[in-house]
């Protein structure tokens, strides 16, 4: 079951925790996280599982930042999240969809303990102009049932910065 906004609400600051919290950002079913003023762009043009692969900060400026197109960004909320009771889910807003802005393009499932900011996957399909501090995506909370154990040891566990690709660790094993 997805709790509703009101049960959001309602466990904040308890089982559920976003820092800094605003209730105006409640929904019926989510709350809406904001961008935060920083992306990385992956350097190479051709990027390798198997290797780190390096990547550059830009800063999103008050005045906006044009995204360009077929490029992969990634950004962070500014919103802290934690809950061990819930498991977290992480998707676009609708608006940012309507133009052409993919936030959150895969990997919007979270695990119960998850403790960090998220990072963000970020395309745009035509130029489209962002801005720091603006709701771009929104969390949703899943129930649980049955026995589960709190995975701490997540390669992005509490992360407090954006964290570019670390899928080659996978291949350390």
């Amino acid at each position: 079951m997805i709790l509703s906004g009101k049960e959001i609400l309602r466990h904040i600051g308890k089982e559920i925790i976003i820092e800094p919290f605003d209730e105006s950002r409640i929904n019926p079913n989510s709350y809406n996280l904001s961008l935060a003023n920083e992306l990385l762009v992956y350097e190479n043009d051709v990027l390798d599982m198997k290797k780190p692969n390096p990547a550059k900060k830009i800063e999103i400026p008050e005045s906006g930042l044009m995204l360009e197109p077929r490029r992969l960004y990634l950004g962070r909320t500014n919103e802290f999240t934690k809950t061990d009771k819930y498991v977290p889910m992480l998707e676009g807003r609708s608006s940012t969809g309507r133009l052409g802005l993919f936030v959150h393009v895969s990997a919007g499932f979270g695990d119960v303990g998850f403790a960090g900011y998220w990072t963000l996957e970020i395309f745009c399909v035509q130029p489209v102009k962002i801005y720091p501090n603006v709701e771009v995506c929104q969390i949703y909370y899943h129930d649980i049932s049955g026995e589960y154990d709190l995975y701490n040891s997540g390669k992005y566990q509490n992360n407090t910065g954006i964290q570019p690709s670390l899928m080659y660790k996978d291949f350390e094993k």
